[in-house]
């Protein structure tokens, strides 16, 4: 990896509004570097998440504790217009409840404090192509599910030596084989689960096979109880949060928690810090430019995206030094950028003819 051109297009990325272009960065540094080493850069080497751990690996050693806290998520970065490829291609938002083009990012962030770094991502890729009976149409498929690379990353991390003591994460992630997984790496989860899932309120009506669904409970709020799971060995606490929403409806969580030590508010306290993978999928995509590079091929894309994970690192530095989000910098940098036009259109206006 060229590390010179690396920082050079992750800054590139924060400093620019639009459209992440080689020629973009080419012009903005007056031609010191050309439009081909850029695309040299992001179609030479594959980078992964072998590579980001590289870069963040030192930073995390001097930040990490105990009580660390492992977010995995994904989200799709929509490329409508893009031609359709391996990891160019149509996956379902359960946020909008279809299906979108583009590209699928699944991720892992680990926060300490108010730090979070990503350690781990993957790109979905369906290379598979085949043809669905009911419409004649041809479609593609992974070789590998979105739950095989959440407990890769989890493997990952603990080869890794991460210091961490809980994996939070969405109901998309619940399956019994990552819990299952987790306990065997001696961490503890907290998932948010499905109302529709079942759960035995004692060991005994486990045994008996007499499991309710979640929405059939007399859960008050404020309560943690012990249950079993349908399909889990062990036991593990549930919690039920209520919450208003933006639009003043009400919303109704459901979490559990290996740690049969931690009460209620522990429990949401820990899951409510699930929250920063949320605010690292909207920082990406609007001030990193994750859907804004016109790039082709597998590879570029997938170097691109790598290249906006590593200046998501660089913002988060700068975001703790000056005590400010990622938001609120890129508008200083814009506004700085204007303020810079405003000048040179005054002069350009004042020139002679």
């Amino acid at each position: 990896m060229n590390r010179s051109l690396l920082d050079l297009y992750t800054d590139y990325l924060i400093c620019s509004t639009h459209f992440r272009t080689a020629t973009g960065l080419s012009d903005l540094l007056e031609g010191a570097v050309s439009h081909d080493q850029v695309t040299r850069f992001l179609s030479g080497g594959e980078y992964g998440s072998k590579e980001l751990w590289r870069e963040v690996k030192p930073w995390i050693r001097e930040i990490e504790s105990e009580d660390g806290v492992l977010i995995i998520d994904d989200t799709i970065e929509e490329k409508p217009y893009t031609d359709e490829n391996a990891i160019v291609c149509w996956h379902f938002d359960h946020t909008q409840g279809k299906s979108v083009k583009g590209i699928q990012l699944v991720s892992a962030l680990v926060r300490y404090g108010d730090t979070v770094l990503p350690v781990a991502f993957e790109v979905v890729r369906k290379e598979e192509e085949w043809e669905d009976p009911k419409t004649g149409k041809k479609k593609r498929r992974s070789n590998r599910t979105k739950n095989e690379m959440f407990r890769d990353m989890i493997r990952g991390s603990v080869a890794q030596r991460l210091k961490y003591h809980y994996v939070v994460a969405d109901s998309w992630y619940a399956a019994k084989e990552n819990m299952e997984y987790i306990r065997t790496c001696r961490k503890h989860f907290i998932f948010a689960l499905k109302d529709n899932r079942t759960v035995a309120l004692s060991r005994k009506e486990k045994l008996a096979g007499k499991f309710q669904s979640i929405a059939s409970l007399q859960l008050e709020t404020g309560q943690a109880v012990q249950v079993y799971i349908q399909g889990l060995d062990f036991p593990v606490r549930l919690v039920k949060q209520v919450f208003t929403n933006k639009d003043g409806s009400r919303g109704v969580l459901f979490l559990a928690c290996s740690d049969l030590s931690l009460d209620y508010e522990r429990i949401v306290e820990i899951y409510k810090k699930r929250w920063r993978i949320e605010e690292y999928h909207k920082s990406i995509k609007s001030n990193l430019g994750l859907e804004k590079s016109p790039t082709r091929t597998v590879r570029t894309q997938s170097n691109h995206i790598f290249a906006s994970l590593y200046a998501f690192t660089k913002l988060e530095s700068l975001s703790i030094r000056r005590h400010l989000n990622h938001f609120a910098l890129k508008y200083k940098l814009i506004v700085k950028a204007n303020q810079m036009a405003w000048v040179e259109l005054q002069k350009l206006a004042n020139q002679p003819a």
